[in-house]
């Protein structure tokens, strides 16, 4: 999304107070490399996942939902051990802990249903149709962004809504597009539009939590950003429990397990590596944030998913015709687009240090 005049370096912390002010630059770009490796292959691999559990016999939406948040007790392990170093001061200066909840609740429950949309269109379209669809995030967090959190709209950012845009539109009318077996035409179609709104209530999620750290929570330190990744998954993960339960899908798990054509072992490590992937993914998201800056880590979320289509055709072998080339190569220009907008927003930043940072704004994605 386009930043505003104020908006923080891309590359660009506070060296006097960042606990990694210390590390070398060798070691610095490692621990960036590391945290980009995590996104990266977290995300490919739990969408890729995600469509394998579908084609070898999975079919509950339910339980593809919760295992996109519920390998969050992995991040208690980051969260235990930078909290540790947190200041006096910083615990103290904390907004009520009824207003912080109110905040992790609406967030949490908004995040088990984008991910229960998510589902319903990974199990109707390809991974790489999927993923390509999932981009158009870009679009709705450029749009939302400037209604609710002012930031301006160009034309290089406008030229990336129009590409994405026509991107998707060329996977809509497809005619030879790679259905998954079994999937009709209305299917692939309901799958193509709950993905779609799945982005845009992604991009509605961006902005509230961009709010949250703006209007309620006030910083972005690690324990912060990581309190909001913990917290808002044990809700969403509460919320896609109940609602496996109460659709009664719980009942077909075990039929389910017996009939998976990868056999019960693969049924269930499918499932487990699904879940910490995601959360390989968050910690990626995460270490970002904290390392470099939230701007940095919503581009490279973003980007990744132009890479996961490739990797679902070498691994899933699915089909990559003339249409969808195309689509990934105007996707992939328009994230160029993007990025190239985030690197002049840099150079504007670091001419103006006394410009107020840029409020946090955390991606998916995963």
């Amino acid at each position: 999304m386009a930043a505003s005049d104020n908006q923080q370096p891309i590359l660009q912390k506070d060296e006097a107070q960042h606990p990694l002010a210390k590390l070398n630059r060798l070691h610095f770009w490692l621990l960036v490399a590391l945290n980009i490796v995590f996104l990266l292959v977290g995300q490919a691999a739990a969408v890729i996942l995600g469509r394998f559990y579908y084609e070898k016999g999975g079919n509950s939406k339910w339980m593809a939902t919760v295992v996109q948040t519920a390998a969050f007790p992995l991040l208690f392990i980051p969260y235990l051990f930078i909290s540790s170093t947190q200041t006096h001061s910083e615990a103290s200066n904390r907004p009520s802990i009824i207003t912080v909840s109110v905040v992790y609740f609406v967030i949490g429950v908004l995040v088990a249903g984008d991910n229960m949309l998510y589902s319903i269109g990974l199990l109707y379209l390809s991974a790489s149709t999927y993923s390509l669809i999932c981009a158009t995030q870009l679009v709705f967090s450029a749009v939302l962004s400037y209604f609710l959190n002012h930031q301006k709209f160009t034309a290089l950012i406008m030229n990336s809504v129009v590409v994405l845009s026509l991107s998707a539109s060329l996977l809509a009318v497809n005619e030879d597009s790679d259905k998954p077996s079994g999937v009709t035409k209305s299917k692939y179609v309901i799958g193509f539009l709950v993905t779609l709104a799945a982005s845009a209530m992604y991009a509605l999620l961006l902005s509230l939590m961009q709010l949250s750290f703006q209007k309620v929570l006030k910083k972005e330190t690690f324990s912060v950003v990581l309190e909001m990744q913990i917290y808002t998954a044990i809700v969403a993960t509460a919320v896609s429990t109940v609602g496996l339960f109460a659709s009664g899908e719980w009942k077909t798990l075990h039929g389910e397990m017996g009939s998976f054509t990868a056999g019960k072992l693969a049924y269930v490590m499918t499932l487990v590596w699904t879940a910490i992937a995601w959360q390989i993914c968050s910690v990626g998201v995460v270490g970002l944030v904290f390392v470099v800056s939230s701007l940095f880590s919503n581009v490279i979320s973003t980007l990744s998913l132009a890479f996961t289509p490739i990797a679902s055709v070498m691994i899933l072998h699915d089909k990559m015709n003339g249409v969808k080339a195309i689509a990934m190569l105007m996707a992939i220009w328009g994230f160029c687009t993007y990025i190239y907008q985030n690197y002049v927003d840099d150079l504007k930043a670091s001419k103006a240090p006394s410009a107020v940072d840029d409020t946090p704004n955390e991606s998916r994605s995963c």
